[in-house]
């Protein structure tokens, strides 16, 4: 395998980390960004990732190691997620649905930005190493990232934007939370370049899948449960069905052309 190999996987992780600028834009282009819009893309996003996760990429790390390796490296990976989640915690629902108080938001959203750029670093990672055990695996997995981070821009530019006015600003943030991803790619390919092999790449994946398991229970549901309103969970519900029928619908379209 050959360095320019790489350029497409980078391109997929940069593809999908720039998406936290459409959720940006959206953000600015709705006067009201209603909670039940969010529910529905955060269950969405939940649904594609965990559905891409079981089908596509434990099961490709079980073909390229063992079960016994694939399931240490889906548990690994859900560790690793959850201490950068305990250091670097990101909650943002308060910031996005208690805009009043701008002053906090202020101390916060800088630190908000920051926790969503760290967490989205293994999410490039994600989409490079897929890409290049297979290039229909790493499709899907930028999409599936992308759809999770569309409304993750939502989240990092609406309190930026509250607390300084500046659309500018808030744009620049949430291209920031969003450009970590290549980043990673780019930084995973240099540190691993030398041990890539099928059963490397095997852990790899198997570890992603805990990584977007994790973000899919701790991060995405949640954020929907926390407010006990029946009609909005059930809406988050249906988008992570949606979610999940667009990723069957969507790999079953690129196997026959990849």
């Amino acid at each position: 395998m050959t360095d320019v190999s790489y350029a497409f996987p980078v391109f997929l992780a940069f593809l999908a980390g720039i998406s936290t600028l459409v959720g940006g834009l959206i953000s600015f282009a709705v006067r009201k960004v209603r909670f039940c819009y969010l529910c529905v893309a955060f269950g969405f996003s939940a649904g594609a990732m965990i559905f891409i996760s079981f089908t596509e990429l434990l099961s490709q790390g079980i073909k390229n190691t063992t079960f016994g390796y694939a399931i240490l490296g889906f548990f690994g990976g859900a560790i690793i997620i959850y201490l950068i989640d305990v250091l670097i915690p990101h909650t943002y629902e308060e910031e996005t649905c208690r805009c009043n108080r701008r002053e906090r938001i202020k101390r916060t959203s800088i630190l908000l930005v920051l926790g969503v750029a760290i967490h989205n670093f293994p999410e490039g990672i994600a989409v490079t190493f897929s890409s290049i055990l297979d290039v229909k695996l790493g499709v899907l997995i930028a999409f599936a990232v992308a759809m999770h981070n569309i409304p993750e821009g939502i989240a990092v530019s609406m309190p930026v934007y509250y607390a300084t006015r500046d659309r500018k600003k808030a744009l620049y943030y949430a291209f920031l939370s969003g450009i970590v991803e290549p980043i990673g790619a780019v930084v995973s390919l240099l540190f691993l370049h030398d041990f890539l092999s099928p059963f490397t790449l095997g852990i790899i994946l198997s570890a992603v899948a805990g990584i977007m398991i994790f973000i899919s229970f701790d991060e995405l549901l949640p954020y929907v449960y926390k407010h006990r309103e029946d009609r909005t969970q059930h809406l988050a519900i249906l988008g992570l069905f949606i979610g999940m029928l667009v990723m069957a619908l969507t790999s079953i379209v690129l196997t026959p052309k990849i």
